[in-house]
């Protein structure tokens, strides 16, 4: 407030704006001021990396024990992973180097609509738009009158284009038109070198952390709270809130609370998994790759030291020796350890937060990383949370918002993963035929008659996280039949080509000019530098382009 409208200290001081949310929480009544996060990993450390960066004046522990160890030999998550290095308040390309971390523009798809097809799930945007029609609806127009004079869907995004061709640059948004400006990408890292990273960042702001291993937990027989967890050698550890990071165990929101469990199993039949990392092959390329097996699929992700593989399966279709003689035969490099076996039931806590527990991560539930959301949900998790920090009283209020977003966000990936299965075309195996036949959700069933009868979709929900953009890869891609909005039959046809080959031109000639990937990745300085050393180490990475401007073309729908 400006000091010539008031020259009391008192009054100005109460009308200065609250810089933090920790003011903000000061006028609260009982804030809560010890946080206890159980379990380490991903979960746990991205919890406290979040928590420690915004709430200084909360006492953070987190208790974890050596003898656990961490699931994943690799992850690969989606763009949303960015925001939360802004949220944690993290260096990027310091987190980028210590996990061995390689980029991401989508996701290859093998083998899943018929064998020997093959499609890219790729982030950013897909062409341009005429007036309002999307360009899936161009194509899905064309493919109908001129089939042979259209091109595979990949060729009309840049991000499925540059996978193709083992290119990556970041976003340049200096030619707003330019396709480039909205390439959008996401990372590889190694699990367990980001969790390590994370608790450097997270005890540097002042968390402690508490090596043991739980054995009981005290629950107060009135009000049903958390109060302690008791650890092995006798220590209690106490706290106001306290974070469920304990993995599929939920010592805390499943044990303890007896918080039931919501199982998605007649949906989504894999319920094993076996984990293997092999050693890296070049090229380094810029993307997950999922392909379909005989029950189940497998993952490829290439990180800079090697290759993470694993093999999703449904252990009552396919036995474990089976997926092991399956997994390491399917492996690019050679095999650097045994196959790690995981087991999982794809499903969800029925309450995400309930009294003065919250799981995050996969105490709250767990769904395959079919479409690599799992870091998303623990990031969605840890957002909420700092969105709905509680006081002491814990409003209900609040924690049936928090559950309500939780089951609609879990839902929503849910749909989008038993879409992947159900939009197939492979047949003769007892897997296959099981879920191309399937019922769906209703919420699913509803989604697909839409896009089916005229490629049209329709966010549910503002927080949604799966776009158009997706659900129009995905489904195109394995072969899913629908019909063009019915506008576009006021496009001619050599209009209508004319259109889609010049996005296609202008990609093309964007993606030739992005560097090789591996390339990129090997110029990529330890840690961002210092403001003025900026401009010259990012030009270093990012090479002066320059592209054509032809999306820039006005059309008209006659």
């Amino acid at each position: 407030m400006a000091s010539g409208l008031c020259r009391c200290a008192d009054c100005c001081k109460r009308s200065q704006p609250l810089d933090t949310l920790e003011e903000q929480l000061a006028g609260a009544e009982q804030p809560v001021r010890k946080v206890t996060i159980v379990g380490g990993g991903t979960a746990g450390w991205m919890t406290a990396a979040v928590l420690s960066q915004w709430l200084s004046k909360v006492e953070i522990r987190l208790i974890e024990s050596d003898e656990i160890g961490i699931i994943g030999v690799g992850e690969a998550t989606i763009p949303h992973i960015r925001n939360f290095i802004a949220l944690a308040g993290i260096d990027p390309l310091k987190m980028i180097s210590e996990s061995e971390a390689t980029f991401k523009l989508g996701i290859q798809f093998v083998d899943w609509g018929a064998p020997g097809e093959s499609y890219i799930h790729g982030f950013g945007k897909i062409g341009r738009d005429m007036l309002w029609l999307h360009p899936h609806q161009l194509w899905l127009a064309a493919k109908a009158r001129i089939p042979d004079r259209v091109e595979h869907f990949d060729n009309y995004a840049l991000n499925c284009v540059a996978c193709h061709q083992n290119k990556f640059t970041f976003p340049d948004g200096r030619n707003p038109n330019s396709p480039l400006a909205d390439i959008d990408y996401a990372y590889h890292f190694d699990a367990s070198l980001v969790a390590r990273f994370l608790r450097r960042e997270s005890e540097g702001r002042g968390v402690t952390r508490i090596e043991g291993r739980i054995v009981e937990t005290d629950v107060n027989p009135e009000t049903g709270f958390v109060e302690k967890i008791r650890l092995s050698d006798g220590r209690e550890v106490d706290g106001d809130l306290f974070v469920d990071c304990s993995g599929m165990r939920a010592l805390l929101i499943g044990d303890a609370l007896g918080n039931g469990y919501e199982n998605w199993n007649q949906w989504l039949l894999c319920d094993r998994a076996q984990a293997v990392p092999c050693a890296s092959v070049e090229p380094l390329t810029p993307y997950t790759r999922s392909t379909a097996r005989k029950a189940g699929w497998q993952w490829r992700i290439p990180l800079q030291h090697r290759i993470g593989n694993g093999y999703v399966y449904a252990s009552e279709l396919i036995s474990d020796d089976e997926v092991t003689e399956g997994l390491l035969a399917n492996l690019d490099g050679n095999a650097m350890a045994d196959p790690r076996p995981v087991r999982f039931r794809p499903g969800r806590r029925l309450k995400s937060w309930d009294r003065n527990v919250i799981a995050i991560g996969l105490s709250s539930g767990f769904l395959e990383p079919l479409e690599s959301t799992s870091i998303h949900l623990i990031q969605t998790g840890i957002h909420r949370l700092l969105a709905m920090f509680p006081s002491t009283g814990f409003s209900a209020a609040d924690i049936d918002e928090y559950n309500r977003q939780s089951r609609t966000e879990y839902e929503d990936v849910r749909d989008f993963i038993i879409a992947h299965y159900k939009v197939t075309r492979r047949s003769g195996d007892p897997f296959w035929d099981h879920v191309r036949t399937m019922d769906v959700p209703d919420t699913l069933n509803e989604r697909l008659e839409l896009f089916r009868s005229s490629g049209r979709f329709f966010k549910r929900g503002a927080q949604e996280l799966f776009a158009e953009e997706s659900w129009v890869q995905v489904l195109l891609g394995q072969g899913f039949e629908m019909r063009a909005d019915p506008v576009t039959e006021f496009v001619a046809d050599e209009e209508l080509v004319g259109f889609l080959d010049d996005i296609v031109e202008v990609i093309e000639d964007t993606a030739s000019k992005m560097p090789d990937h591996a390339e990129f990745v090997r110029r990529l300085p330890s840690s961002t530098p210092p403001p003025t050393q900026q401009q010259s180490a990012t030009s270093q990475v990012i090479p002066q382009v320059n592209f054509t401007l032809r999306y820039e073309r006005q059309e008209t729908v006659n």
